[in-house]
């Protein structure tokens, strides 16, 4: 599977956190060999549970499934730069590469308000592509947030 079809799993992860309310971010972690381990997206108001990221649900699933928490050689794609604590537990899991689509001005850090994910002072660095059909994800975002004001 390339980044792009990774990436299109993530949105329509998005899509269904919008379908029930929540702010639409997908996330899902592909192994070394191309097999989607896990998935999910946003459940922080479904769960009352303000670490209920995309990127956090589908880490802790991650790393259930394959009985470890080092992630090492895994692909995480999600739509939103991810925030801070997301970034720590992308750095935690050793996960070796990160996709994103939309950058996040106002909480991203891996290149907005902080370059976390390649920090040489910290242990583990992680490969970024960010901007990775940006345009879906934005688009998304939009919507989702219009229709809230309304």
């Amino acid at each position: 599977m390339d980044d792009v079809q990774l990436m299109r799993l993530a949105l329509e992860q998005a899509e269904v956190a919008a379908r029930v309310g929540e702010v639409p971010v997908g996330a899902v972690l592909m192994s070394s060999s191309g097999l989607v381990i896990a998935r999910n997206y946003n459940r922080r108001e479904s769960d009352h549970d303000p670490t209920a990221h995309a990127e956090m649900l589908t880490i802790r699933e991650a790393a259930e499934i394959l009985g470890r928490w080092r992630l090492t050689g895994t692909v995480l794609a999600v739509t939103l730069e991810p925030c801070l604590m997301c970034a720590g537990a992308i750095i935690l899991a050793r996960i070796s590469r990160l996709i994103y689509g939309a950058s996040d001005p106002k909480t991203g850090a891996v290149s907005s308000l902080f370059t976390t994910l390649n920090d040489s002072r910290l242990n583990h660095q992680v490969v970024v592509e960010g901007g990775l059909l940006a345009e879906s994800s934005r688009e998304l975002l939009q919507a989702f947030f219009r229709e809230r004001r309304r």
